[in-house]
């Protein structure tokens, strides 16, 4: 058989004949890609590379599905599902640092949001002016895609950067600016403005555009059955994220351990999203808030990955689980909410009886599914509010100083050592409305923060690569504990007059 190029988690080839790093694990299915061929052309995030994404190997998120798929001949197994996660692994001199960032466009002459006619002639701009490359879905211009890069839209019209893997803070930071500048360029000039905050202050979900996404589609006649804010995570909501490599089973288990416990901590610290529809909302985190009733099929705590016998075998057993959203064929989507993976694997899928899935499918399924730190073949940190272009830097650097340096690892590891599920529910229910004055055990969560500050701020001078200034941002709010949420609410209720429009400017790009 001819050398395959496996693309990991941050864009980086696996092994020339794709036999993945996790061989020790003791999965029998460590070497399956070489035997089968069903791992080709996959990279970080979602999706298949195509010829102008393949300098830095990422897959690009603007992207729709591709309905081809990747077929061997052979049907997908469970093992496959389980050697597709494992083969995420890769050694420590190729971690890379993944960031992604969503944003409210507005009319900067109403605060009204921006229409889909609006966002296309943006989109255009970019493609004409910084030479980067539409993606379309039918008729309609959807995303963009550059080097690594992506722009795409969520459901209500937030403009998404979802950036290439990086070595360094620095570059993260770097990509975060230069985007910011080409959509500030391009934006002005067509009377809009782009603002940094984790719920849409000003406007409902009925005056909320609509993105012609087929997938948007599903979702949203799907939400309201499972949920009570599905429709406002869709439409109202943005966050930031960063996603983090990891070189074996046991270090993705440490990593998402870690991750899902100091959580809420990332919650409060980057708390920015206290209004809705005009008013203070009783939250320093109402996207958060959000997330605790949108669909618990899909989303929450994940109290099973504490378990001893946690690894890559039983988040497939949990993603088998959660009820489908959606399979792309013949360039449509097809309608499958709340139908099993588990039947599409045996090709009893009702929709679509006697298909079985592709590698394609069940990348796309994993991205449907939303718990606080998500599982590919890299770890996202999903906790954070969308905020000011300085903590766009600030959460990848907070992440990356914990959980690339093996000392601040350990020494996050030995903080939430005794945490009980019942503590870590706790701070996951209460922090988005109290933010850091959580009371924990002797003490508030602020004084854990100070603890986790110092770890992340550690890790990075351990590093050497001089990013520990990409801290300076939080620093106060980790001191004081007052977040930028409490910092707006008292704008709101002095300097504004009780009126949120002043926070467009506040938070513009």
């Amino acid at each position: 058989m001819a050398a395959i190029m496996v693309v990991s988690a941050s864009g980086t080839k696996l092994a020339g004949h794709g036999v993945g790093q996790c061989r020790s694990l003791g999965h029998p299915n460590a070497d399956f890609v070489g035997a089968k061929a069903k791992l080709v052309q996959f990279g970080a995030l979602g999706g298949r590379v195509g010829v102008n994404q393949r300098r830095r190997g990422c897959i690009v998120a603007a992207s729709p599905p591709k309905d081809d798929g990747i077929r061997s001949g052979e049907p997908l197994t469970r093992e496959d599902l389980v050697g597709y996660l494992a083969s995420g692994c890769k050694p420590k001199e190729r971690w890379r640092i993944g960031s992604e960032h969503e944003k409210f466009g507005f009319k900067v002459d109403t605060l009204e949001p921006m229409a889909y006619d609006q966002i296309k002639l943006l989109l255009e701009g970019m493609s004409k002016r910084f030479e980067w490359e539409r993606v379309m879905e039918g008729d309609n211009i959807i995303g963009l895609t550059y080097d690594g890069q992506s722009v795409s839209l969520e459901p209500g019209g937030q403009f998404e950067l979802s950036g290439a893997p990086l070595r360094t803070i620095h570059e993260t930071c770097a990509e975060v600016n230069s985007h910011l500048y080409q959509v500030k360029t391009v934006a002005e000039e067509l009377g809009l403005g782009f603002a940094g905050i984790g719920f849409q202050p000003k406007w409902s979900v009925a005056e909320t555009p609509i993105m012609p996404k087929g997938r948007y589609e599903i979702m949203r006649n799907y939400m309201p059955k499972v949920g009570t804010y599905g429709l406002d995570m869709m439409f109202r909501t943005c966050t930031v994220q960063v996603n983090l490599d990891f070189d074996s089973e046991e270090d993705m288990i440490k990593k998402f351990r870690v991750g899902l416990a100091l959580q809420p901590i990332a919650t409060a610290i980057f708390a920015n999203s206290p209004f809705t529809e005009g008013k203070p909302n009783g939250y320093l985190s109402y996207r958060s808030h959000i997330w605790t009733d949108v669909d618990n099929n899909r989303s929450g705590d994940l109290p099973f990955v504490f378990e001893d016998d946690f690894g890559f075998d039983k988040y497939v057993d949990y993603a088998l689980n959660v009820p489908m959203y959606f399979v792309y064929r013949n360039g449509k989507y097809v309608d499958c909410s709340g139908l099993s993976f588990k039947d599409f694997l045996e090709g009893k899928l009702s929709v679509l009886p006697g298909d079985r899935p592709t590698l394609n499918d069940w990348e796309n399924h994993l991205t449907t599914i939303f718990p606080e730190v998500r599982l590919k073949r890299y770890l996202e940190m999903r906790g954070a509010d969308g905020g000011p272009w300085r903590r766009l830097c600030a959460l990848p650097a907070f992440w990356t100083g914990i959980l690339y340096d093996e000392e601040s690892l350990q020494g996050a590891l030995d903080i939430i050592s005794d945490w009980t599920e019942k503590e870590r529910a706790m701070l996951r229910n209460k922090v988005p409305k109290q933010g850091l004055n959580v009371p924990f055990r002797d003490g508030l969560l602020k004084h854990v923060a100070q603890d986790v500050f110092k770890l992340a701020k550690d890790g990075l001078t351990r590093r050497g690569l001089n990013e520990e200034g990409f801290l300076k941002d939080i620093e106060e709010t980790v001191r004081t504990g007052v977040t930028s949420a409490e910092h707006l609410l008292k704008l709101y209720h002095e300097k504004w007059g009780e009126s949120v429009d002043p926070v467009f400017e506040h938070l513009l790009y």
